[in-house]
This record gives C-alpha cells, sequence and structure tokens, in this order.
C-alpha cells in the first residue's frame, strides 16, 4: 500500500524540481528520493512536457520517468532537434519507442510536415499511437516493424520493465521479461519515394543494432537532400556482439560524404538537471575512433563543430 505522505512529497517535489528557478535540495532529492520512489512505485499520468507536448506516461520506466519528472528526455538532443526540423520537413524516427522523439517532431514540421515512424515492439507500437491520438498528429505514419539491412524477421528481447527502451536483438545471457519475434526490412524499402527526398532528420536508435540499419541505408544515402542529418546511438559492444564494427558504421558514412560528430549525453538525474540550467551543448567533430556508447550526428556540414 502506499504511503499518503509519501505520495504527497513525491507531487510536492516533482513540482519543485519542474517549476522552480531556485537549485538549492534539487540532487538530493532527486537522485535520493523522487528518482527511485517513481521507479518502484510507478505513477501513470499525462503529462505536459518542458516544450508544450503531452505524453501518457508509466514512470516504471526510464524514458517515461525522465520525461514526467524533467519535463524532457535526452535534453541536449532534444534542443538540437528542435533548433533543426522546420514546418514542411520531414522526420524519420528508426526504434521510436513510446514516441517521444515522434511527437515532437510531428508538433515541429507542422501540418505541411511529416513523421515515419518505426517500432518494432508491438507494445510500444500501441504506445506511440496512444501518444500520436493524444496530441491530435495527423502527420505521422507510424509502422510496427523493425528496420535491417535485409528482408529478415528478427528476435528481440527485453531484459528489465526498467528501461524499456533497451529491447534488443543482441543476445542476452540473463533471463528476459518478455521476447518477440517482428519482421524487419531495410529503409530503402520501407520508405516512399518522397519521404526519403524530404528527409531532413533521420534517427537510429536500436540498442546495437545500428550496423544493419546504416547497411540498409547506404544505398539511399547519396539520394538524401544536401542538410539530411543522420543521428545514431553507436553501441560498439553491442554491435561486436552482432559481428558488427564501429569503425565501418564511420567508414560507411564518411565514404558518402558525410561527417561525425559527437553530441554529449548522460543518464543521471544529476546531469539532467546540469543541462536543464545550463548552456545550450553543441555536437563536435569526432576525430578517432568510437570507443564507448556515442551520441553521433553525421551530416554534410565541414566543421569543427555542429551550430
Amino acid at each position: 500500500m502506499l504511503n499518503p505522505l509519501s505520495e504527497a512529497l513525491v507531487t510536492v517535489g516533482r513540482g519543485y524540481v519542474r517549476g522552480s528557478s531556485i537549485s538549492f535540495g534539487k540532487v538530493p532529492l532527486t537522485v535520493g528520493f523522487l528518482n527511485s520512489h517513481l521507479r518502484d512505485h510507478p505513477r501513470r499520468r499525462v503529462v505536459e512536457s518542458c516544450f508544450g507536448v503531452r505524453y501518457a506516461v508509466d514512470t516504471q520506466d526510464l524514458i517515461q520517468r525522465y520525461i514526467y519528472l524533467f519535463g524532457v528526455w535526452e535534453p541536449h538532443m532534444t534542443r538540437w532537434l528542435r533548433q533543426r526540423l522546420k514546418p514542411g520537413d520531414t522526420y524519420v524516427d528508426v526504434g521510436a519507442n513510446v514516441g517521444y522523439y515522434s511527437v515532437l517532431a510531428s508538433k515541429l514540421v507542422g501540418d505541411q510536415g511529416r513523421v515515419v515512424a518505426f517500432e518494432a515492439s508491438p507494445a510500444f507500437h500501441e504506445r506511440l499511437l496512444q501518444q500520436v491520438r493524444l496530441n491530435g498528429c495527423r502527420n505521422v505514419r507510424a509502422v510496427n516493424a523493425a528496420i535491417a539491412d535485409a528482408r529478415k524477421t528478427l528476435k528481440f528481447v527485453l531484459a528489465s520493465s526498467h528501461n524499456m527502451g533497451a529491447n534488443s536483438i543482441v543476445p542476452w545471457d540473463g533471463e528476459a521479461e518478455s521476447e518477440f519475434e517482428i519482421e524487419a526490412g531495410p529503409l530503402t524499402e520501407m520508405l516512399e519515394a518522397d519521404e526519403i527526398a524530404s528527409a531532413r532528420v533521420i534517427k537510429v536508435d536500436v540498442e546495437g543494432a545500428e550496423g544493419g540499419v546504416i547497411r540498409g541505408l547506404a544505398p539511399m544515402l547519396d539520394q538524401l537532400r544536401p542538410d539530411a542529418e543522420i543521428t545514431c546511438e553507436v553501441t560498439p559492444d553491442r554491435m561486436a556482439q552482432l559481428g558488427d564494427s564501429a569503425d565501418e558504421l564511420l567508414e560507411t558514412m564518411r565514404k558518402h560524404g558525410f561527417n561525425a560528430y559527437r553530441l554529449a549525453n548522460e543518464y543521471t538525474p544529476e546531469s539532467y538537471l546540469t543541462a536543464l540550467r545550463g548552456s545550450p551543448v553543441v555536437p563536435v567533430r569526432l576525430h578517432g575512433r568510437i570507443v564507448e556508447e556515442s551520441d553521433l550526428i553525421f551530416s554534410r556540414v565541414d566543421a569543427e563543430s555542429l551550430l
């Protein structure tokens, strides 16, 4: 049974974290109480983000808990995307999860733009559709399918419901919370010709399967508009378990004229509090290899930072 006092403290504490310009006590409050309490005693609510988009969340999950608590997910990437997308653009979301970026992009590109969202998990696909309905988005094409380098059937594993974004085809040795199989195909076959031609930003967040996604994307890279950019979470260790290489992914993108920029990203509550009150962080040119999980932005811009 939930403690009424604890629940009241959560409500007041969240209001302080999200609504107050004062920083005093926010770190211990968030780290020592709010984050763990919301994980272990989930709330299911409809909340509004910092930028006015509504989301139905379940705080058991990391992504949805942070949206509830901070009003944003991945603040640096969110800020960058809000600067990049304009009315009439197309946004392609590979690994849409519960729809955070898809719905945000829908609002940014407007009625004349479009969003194509691919999510492999049937359960997350339903949550994605829920967010679309909640926000009255009419420019989103949501597809319950995986993206790969060829037509195939893939087996996904969810290791923990505390991080539902960790759905992956990477082999899992421990006990899995759930497993499912889904049909997959390359973006060259899953996107319409006009969606390819108008794509401004393509996001790839597939928990280790990014090598296959990029191989399937490669034949259409030269068809993208000159200012098209690709955001990609690159996880070298997970890629290696599938026989893929981060070096190969980088080389593929460079061969097609795309330079790699790294955008800082952390998932601790402290980092979110710092990001929300700090100066904007810009992507910086990647020199050398990728040796750890990294959020990359591939762009034809040739500079030391991506403004």
